[in-house]
């Protein structure tokens, strides 16, 4: 493709073992397929417009002057255009998702049809809430689970993502110090292997950030972290289960020396799959909590649109929420908007309006078919897979932090590739000849080489047999010196390995027509 022309070449490449070049650049039944500005078409349309009823003189100089500058496409090759790309990138519907701290898990089709349910599909944010009962009512069943699951007495629906609801959170505690008087505390405390979104929310936000130290077994420095506590400490942001994939256990010391402190604990909910049903953050001294919406109740990882984060909040911060919210009253549910009345001390809005409805009734559907018990099984089933993943690979592969079990994730160093030559890049490319989506590389930071791999509670022993022989085989293959297996892999992906730092300094971010290409002036790529 255009776009990836850096490096080394991109396009398809028969494998060296078969001898067979493509005339096409198709691979059997996997298509070549350009841009879909190289696809031509510039001088046809797939539909037939009327000619306008009127002019266009009262638009004045709005009028365009050039072409809009899209190929006209029939529908059928619009329809194997997104096709063809779809075939191009692994999908959660082709085979196992293994990155670590994503939990990309099966989205049911249940969920996706209560969707597109008439009522919910067709909602205006905008439109009377004496019309909207049902969505309302949906949307305060969704918060009480929440509420129920985390034991926590208030939420905020309307973030749109992780990071959305770590802002979120944060902007209230900033706005508990400040109607305390407390607005000196101007300092956020992030464990080294923190996702990166808390220090840079919390350097958003207008905080200082300081690192917290963690001890030889992957968990908070308790010495540490006491030693970094004083009066202008305004939180702590702390992943359970953290990114190592481990349970914090002194997390009621960090609870209370925290508190102690006159600091507020932010936990970053990314993980909960792996503790829903199981464990309530609230009994754990939690004061706001981000939930990911797409990572525990299965909802798609935006949806063709907005996520959504939805954030709990202790009692201590629940005044500060932002609106809207819903709440029972004469005739009805209706929304909390205006910063007045019970909601004086809200810091304000997220978004324009309430939420992502689609992601409301994705989650809350996904809530009720599985149940109290359901949900519970979900953690103890994440876990196991975990687990089961640590034990199948640890005799070829080292696992990061040996002692003990995991919780839903498993994470590996590349100290078994010591004197291979082969680097954890080569081994995840690698994998892609295999069929399989790479595992999370070089993250947690803490871990060198890192490999985290989540399996989630949705795949089967069959699946995760078939994932680990792969793994397997390919780590036996790295030790046996088949250096450029790996080297020059992927070597059956519809694109070649990119110079990824030359793709990095030099990016190409436009498409360009050729010189024989008929249309109009430079666009924007895909």
């Amino acid at each position: 493709m255009t776009l990836h022309n850096v490096g080394r070449p991109t396009r398809p490449q028969a494998a060296a073992s078969d001898g067979h070049a493509s005339l096409t650049g198709a691979r059997g039944l996997l298509q070549d397929e350009p841009l879909l500005f190289e696809l031509g078409g510039w001088e046809k349309t797939g539909v037939d417009l009327p000619a306008p009823e009127h002019d266009a003189s009262d638009l004045g100089d709005l009028v365009r002057a050039a072409p809009i500058g899209l190929p006209g496409l029939s529908e059928p090759e619009a329809m194997r255009h997104y096709v063809r790309l779809s075939q191009k990138n692994h999908a959660i519907d082709l085979a196992l998702y293994p990155l670590g701290s994503c939990t990309m898990k099966h989205n049911p089709r249940l969920n996706e049809k209560m969707a597109r349910l008439a009522g919910f599909a067709d909602l205006h944010p905008l439109q009377p809430q004496s019309t909207t009962q049902g969505a309302l009512q949906l949307m305060d069943r969704l918060a009480h689970w929440l509420k129920t699951l985390t034991g926590m007495p208030a939420v905020a629906l309307s973030p749109k993502a992780g990071a959305h609801g770590e802002l979120c959170g944060l902007l209230a505690i900033r706005a508990a110090h400040e109607a305390a008087g407390h607005g000196h505390r101007r300092r956020v405390l992030v464990p080294t292997s923190a996702h990166g979104t808390n220090p840079a929310t919390a350097a958003f936000v207008g905080y200082s950030v300081t690192e917290i130290a963690q001890t030889d077994d992957g968990r908070v420095d308790l010495s540490d972290l006491e030693s970094k506590l004083s009066d202008d400490v305004a939180a702590i942001m702390v992943t359970n289960p953290n990114t190592c994939g481990l349970f914090e256990r002194d997390i009621l010391e960090i609870s209370r020396l925290t508190h102690e402190a006159g600091a507020y604990f932010y936990c970053d909910g990314a993980n909960f799959n792996a503790i829903v049903g199981r464990v309530r953050p609230g009994d754990l001294g939690v004061d706001a909590m981000h939930i990911n919406l797409h990572k525990t109740f299965s909802t798609p990882h935006g949806g063709g649109g907005p996520g959504a984060g939805p954030v709990v909040l202790s009692a201590a911060l629940a005044p500060f929420a932002p609106a809207p919210w819903v709440v029972h009253g004469e005739g009805g549910l209706h929304l909390v908007e205006e910063a007045i009345d019970e909601a004086a001390q809200a810091f304000g809005r997220m978004c324009a309006f309430q939420g992502q409805m689609g992601m409301f009734v994705r989650a809350y559907a996904y809530m009720r078919s599985h149940g109290a018990d359901g949900l519970r099984q979900v953690a103890e089933d994440a876990v196991l897979n975990a687990n089961y993943i640590k034990a199948r690979l640890s005799s070829v592969m080292t696992p990061a932090f040996p002692e003990g079990p995991c919780m839903h994730e498993a994470l590996f160093d590349d100290s078994w590739l010591e004197d291979t030559g082969i680097t954890t890049l080569d081994f995840a490319k690698a994998m892609i000849d295999e069929g399989f989506h790479p595992m999370t590389m070089y993250f947690p930071l803490v871990v060198h080489g890192a490999m985290l791999i989540e399996p989630t509670e949705t795949e089967s022993k069959r699946e995760l047999d078939r994932f680990c022989d792969a793994l397997e085989a390919l780590a036996q293959a790295a030790k046996a010196g088949d250096a450029e297996r790996f080297k020059g892999a992927p070597y059956l992906a519809p694109l070649r390995r990119l110079d990824e730092t030359l793709a990095a300094r030099k990016p190409k971010l436009t498409w360009r027509p050729e010189p024989t290409t008929v249309a109009p002036a430079p666009l924007a790529a895909e």
